[in-house]
């Protein structure tokens, strides 16, 4: 069997340890980074990858949003292919967030109190008097377009960025202004089949681009696994997971794929901040390395509808802790082209690849999130203890990572 993971990143770098772990496949990545091989040419809408996948027979599983957000899958099904994710239609919640928020108003699915603006002055009229607010751009932003604002002229300065500068291009035609939920979050993950879901292990992930939580929103700094909930909880959200497909359902838009929850908690209740129409990233590098189940059986299953024939995804006891290693100046303009050393001196942790490629023998930077370093340990900070110590053995110029990663 020949499978094809769409996308450059660790997420994809992940799936693809773990699909080859458990099965004797011949595995492909378009385009793929520095620390995959077999690494194939083709964008995602190029024809020259249908016509590979057709060659090899392959059964393709996408990763980023934004070919599904381009309606990547749509594309294979007219070609008779096998792809596992959500159809264009399915995507919309999450390359529109207006739309998302929408939908869990209209599902009665718990989120924070919303309103959305096409017009930058009534925006800032809306938000004259707010001291905590969030912004959020409507479209696709890797991961940037959220801003947590703790001031009016905070709030007045994202609506700017986002809707006048156009930091975002057309992500930015329309905004979300949200309250601001304080808690704990929650990255809630789950296979889809059109009706069933099938949850992986929980996560947190750490967005801010610095210690402590301060600086701006990144893809994501760093997350460990499990997160810190109760049994009421995770049913909760284990519900709003369910509530999210079956609306989905109802108006012909099937979602097949992963659903990712991003979760705050409070007081015990579980509210939706957003959702995303694949694997975190860099919660995948952490739930993986825990699962104990084969993922690509439960990827098929839910690509034929067929996961109530399974079993629950086991995972295992141990905590898992990804420290992401990313280039100085990240999330903002940041170098490539570094020489990374140390990479033959880890022995006990994973090196997931991110932003990298090869020139020679020699492995150098070539984006802003680099590595995603994930030990295991008996306990979260056995397993922080071991991330930390891997990473002191790797350098590249500029290198930038938190330390504070799995700290609750």
């Amino acid at each position: 069997m020949s499978v094809i993971i769409i996308g450059s990143g660790g997420r994809e770098h992940a799936l693809g340890w773990k699909i080859r772990k458990d099965n004797d496949i011949e595995l492909y990545y378009s385009p793929g980074n520095g620390g995959t091989s077999k690494n194939l040419t083709y964008r995602y809408d190029d024809e020259a990858l249908i016509s590979f996948a057709k060659e090899k027979k392959a059964f393709t599983i996408v990763g980023p949003e934004e070919p599904l957000a381009k309606g990547v899958v749509d594309k294979f099904k007219e070609h008779d292919l096998p792809i596992f994710g959500p159809t264009k239609d399915a995507a919309i919640l999450e390359y529109s967030k207006v739309w998302a928020k929408e939908f869990m108003k209209s599902n009665f699915i718990d989120t924070a109190e919303f309103k959305i603006f096409s017009d930058p002055s009534d925006a800032k009229e809306y938000v004259k008097d707010k001291e905590e607010i969030v912004i959020k751009a409507d479209g696709l932003a890797a991961g940037k377009g959220v801003f947590v604002c703790k001031s009016n002229r905070e709030a007045i300065d994202a609506i700017d960025r986002i809707m006048i500068k156009r930091e975002f291009g057309y992500a930015g035609d329309k905004i979300v202004v949200e309250e601001l939920l304080k808690g704990k979050e929650l990255s809630f993950i789950v296979i889809s089949d059109g009706k069933k879901i099938m949850p992986l292990a929980t996560s947190k992930d750490h967005k801010k681009a610095y210690d402590n939580d301060q600086g701006p929103n990144t893809g994501g700094m760093g997350a460990y696994s499990p997160a810190i909930i109760n049994n009421e909880v995770y049913n909760k959200a284990l519900s709003i997971m369910q509530k999210a497909i079956d609306g989905m359902r109802r108006i012909n838009r099937e979602f097949r794929g992963f659903l990712y929850g991003g979760m705050m908690i409070v007081d015990n209740k579980p509210y939706i901040l957003e959702f995303n129409v694949r694997l975190g990233d860099p919660e995948t590098q952490v739930i993986l390395p825990r699962m104990e189940s084969n993922l690509l059986e439960y990827i098929k299953y839910a690509y034929e509808g067929r996961l109530d024939e399974l079993e629950p995804i086991k995972h295992s006891n141990n905590s898992a802790v990804c420290v992401i290693l990313s280039s100085k100046g990240y999330p903002g303009s940041y170098e490539k082209g570094k020489v990374i050393h140390g990479l033959d001196k880890i022995n006990n942790a994973i090196v997931f690849h991110a932003g990298t490629t090869r020139i020679g023998n020699d492995v150098i930077t070539n984006g802003g999130r680099v590595l995603g370093v994930t030990a295991l340990g008996k306990d979260l900070e056995s397993a922080r203890k071991i991330a930390y110590d891997a990473i002191s053995m790797i350098d590249f110029d500029g290198m930038y990572y938190r330390r504070d990663i799995g700290k609750i």
